[in-house]
């Protein structure tokens, strides 16, 4: 998968030192560090990765702060990494749209697979989002979900057919490209039994 950009930020060298190895030898780039909150979003800003890694309890700003200022502002995907499991926690992640929330400490068998699924899910919304070709104002929003239904009741009929979610996704993605179409076309397409691979 393309975009493995990743600055990472945790207040404790030692996670950094380790969260940085299992990184790079998984095959990502880790373009930034920071230990505080506030660094964290400075270096989203500027760096622009593909993937921010924030630990929750950190000086200045906190991770679910910065994780909130960088989806707000930037629009980089949020993993959060924390000791703290507590529903209030948890909830307060997700009011700032986290894409992800593991707790530590945490084994590479389950992060890798973590930070996997939230890059192939901000591809996902950006593909939808260029598939949308210039809508009316109204209505937007609606055309928006109806396509991405269709979507992924196509992906889910080609994975019924062998393919994995990222092939049928790519499968879809692809052939709207190829054919200059909407995505949502060649899914109808695929749901109808005109398209197969």
């Amino acid at each position: 998968m393309s975009g493995r950009r990743v600055v990472i930020a945790d207040d404790e060298s030692i996670i950094r030192l380790d969260l940085k190895e299992i990184l790079i030898e998984s095959g990502f780039d880790v373009v930034g560090e920071a230990s505080r909150g506030d660094d964290a979003v400075e270096l989203v800003r500027s760096l622009e990765p593909d993937l921010a890694i924030l630990d929750i309890k950190m000086p200045g700003v906190d991770g679910v702060m910065a994780a909130s200022q960088i989806a707000e502002e930037i629009g980089t995907p949020v993993l959060l990494l924390t000791a703290f499991s507590q529903r209030d926690l948890i909830q307060s992640a997700r009011d700032a749209r986290v894409s992800a929330y593991l707790v530590k400490p945490f084994q590479r068998e389950e992060l890798i697979p973590a930070i996997e699924n939230v890059l192939f899910r901000a591809h996902q919304e950006q593909a939808f989002a260029n598939d949308m070709v210039a809508p009316e104002a109204s209505g937007a929003a609606e055309d928006k979900i109806q396509t991405r239904q269709v979507v992924e009741d196509a992906k889910t009929l080609l994975m019924r057919g062998g393919l994995s979610e990222q092939d049928a996704f790519d499968f879809i993605q692809k052939t709207a490209m190829r054919e200059r179409l909407r995505m949502r076309v060649v899914a109808e397409q695929v749901l109808s039994g005109e398209l197969t691979t």
